[in-house]
């Protein structure tokens, strides 16, 4: 979701790409070749990201590839399982009007050392609404890659500044998408802010300030280096540790970090920052992990989570004047999306979903999420992602998606829950990763095919070394959509606390074989 910000361990997605033991949804068609999923539901229940276009049309970016709807959610395409999207997780969807075409990015995690850590696959986009996709390799740089240019070319030699290659996908995967009309625009975290003009072919670093510096233009000197971590060239700058991006308009564009929140009034070129520290009416905490546009009011909302300042805090930061002043509203609250409805934002966090109707004076939670004609119950209070179109409200959990055709007042309505069925082949734990001091227990899914099964769920750290049994011999009968109630609080059994690092769950379901998956403690 999430909460170390060090470049070893970058936690907040790492749930998206780790909860799920991947399996596969091919399907043939007449021509023996893959093809993608039709069913009433989205595959996946974690739900990173939501766009709600006027024409019915929903995209979703999921831990199983993205799902796509034509008709307002009544029925489900997910792209996932096929020769595009294999069985990546998908962290960024992001829809360029300018030119009607998705795009999404891929990532999977990767056991680095007994660490589990994210790995960028590259991106996609479809220019006809997910009938065809092109791929884009994740941007890598070459090792000789060592210079940029930095300025405005008026007839003499523009000056290089330093740069470090970034060679490898660990930790450089694509967590946010934006546009201007001549430019896509990509937050890589270790790969930085980086822009392509020639839709993914090439793709150009672009600089922003050092952790020192409030601001840069090309009339500077430019003496740091641009390097998101430290080594042959010299300090890591937070500040190039990008993980949100928004284009306001069609050369004004907004850069989160690890560092504040940059602003950009010239397409890139001069950077303002806004951080907890340079300002008297500040954002709460500089580790920016989502920014919101909302072209209704003209408001820029910012996920402001404490990085390294004592007086830091993690809140909802909101600027009327772009950038100049920031109001902070939801105090304590880990913000990780936003949407809007009209003049209404709506901050996805891990207590609900946050609304309010008079720019953030008040807030609304929607109370339960409780289908209309299934009576089915999305009972999750970590939300992930949040959009609207007209009078539809979507919401995406990491149990599930739901919709709200909203009538009278706030949050009235019928609510539809989307909850995909497991395979009875599939396990997940949630949060993941788990941080005994932040969230209570980690909660396990697995399904016993709505038979009565005993159940043995038993805890191992990263040798395999036994370190707890959860339940043994439990009698269970879950189906499908039955929420998950088996947890573990991440002591051994000696009730001490683990410390960080990778672990492995074994579940045992009657006689079956036994499922594994892994856990990620960080404390």
């Amino acid at each position: 979701m999430k909460r170390i910000i060090v470049l070893s361990l970058i936690l907040f997605p790492v749930y998206l790409f780790s909860q799920s033991i991947p399996y596969s949804y091919k399907m043939l068609n007449e021509n023996g070749l893959e093809k993608i999923n039709e069913s009433d539901t989205p595959l996946s229940n974690s739900i990173s990201d939501i766009i709600a276009l006027d024409n019915n049309m929903v995209w979703l970016g999921t831990s199983k590839g993205v799902s796509l709807s034509t008709d307002n959610g009544e029925s489900w395409t997910t792209f996932y399982g096929d020769e595009t999207f294999g069985s990546e997780s998908v962290p960024a969807i992001a829809y360029d009007k300018y030119n009607n075409v998705i795009w999404a990015s891929t990532a999977h995690s990767k056991d680095v050392s007994g660490n589990l850590l994210p790995e960028g696959s590259g991106l996609h986009y479809s220019t006809d609404n997910g009938t065809t996709w092109h791929s884009v390799p994740q941007p890598l740089d070459d090792a000789g890659d060592s210079t940029i240019v930095y300025g405005i070319n008026d007839g003499v030699q523009l000056p290089k500044v330093r740069a470090l290659p970034v060679t490898v996908a660990i930790q450089n995967l694509v967590y946010d998408i934006s546009f201007t009309p001549d430019a896509v625009w990509i937050a890589s975290f270790a790969g930085g802010l980086r822009k392509s003009t020639d839709m993914g072919q090439t793709w150009q670093r672009v600089l922003l300030p050092s952790d020192s510096l409030n601001s840069i233009s090309p009339t500077d000197t430019i003496t740091f280096a641009l390097s998101p971590s430290s080594g042959n060239f010299g300090q890591g700058w937070l500040n190039h540790r990008v993980f949100s991006v928004v284009a306001k308009d069609d050369s004004t564009i907004f850069v989160g970090t690890a560092n504040g929140i940059n602003k950009s009034t010239d397409g890139g070129l001069s950077w303002q920052k806004f951080n907890h520290l340079n300002q008297e009416n500040s954002i709460s905490g500089n580790f920016v992990v989502a920014l919101g546009y909302n072209d209704v009011d003209s408001t820029i909302w910012g996920a402001t989570w404490k990085a390294e300042g004592y007086t830091e805090y993690y809140g909802v930061s909101y600027s009327s004047d772009d950038g100049d002043t920031w109001n902070i509203v939801l105090p304590h609250e880990q913000a990780h999306n936003f949407g809007f409805k009209g003049d209404q934002p709506m901050a996805a966090t891990d207590n609900g979903v946050f609304r309010s109707s008079n720019t953030g004076l008040t807030w609304i939670l929607p109370g339960s999420i409780i289908d209309s004609k299934t009576k089915g119950t999305l009972k999750t209070t970590a939300f992930y992602s949040a959009g609207a179109s007209g009078n539809t409200v979507w919401l995406g959990s990491d149990q599930g998606l739901a919709r709200l055709t909203e009538t009278g007042t706030m949050w009235n309505g019928e609510w539809k829950v989307y909850i995909a069925a497991p395979s009875s082949k599939e396990v997940y734990a949630f949060p993941n990763p788990f941080s005994p001091k932040i969230d209570s227990k980690i909660t396990f899914k697995y399904d016993t095919g709505d038979k009565d099964e005993n159940v043995t769920i038993r805890i191992f750290d990263f040798g395999m070394n036994y370190l707890k049994t959860v339940i043994q011999n439990a009698p269970r009968k879950i189906s499908a959509s039955d929420p998950p109630y088996d947890s573990w609080d991440g002591t051994d059994d000696n009730g001490v606390k683990v410390p960080n690092g990778v672990y492995f769950y074994r579940i045992e379901v009657g006689s079956d074989d036994p499922l594994f998956g892994k856990i990620l403690v960080v404390q």
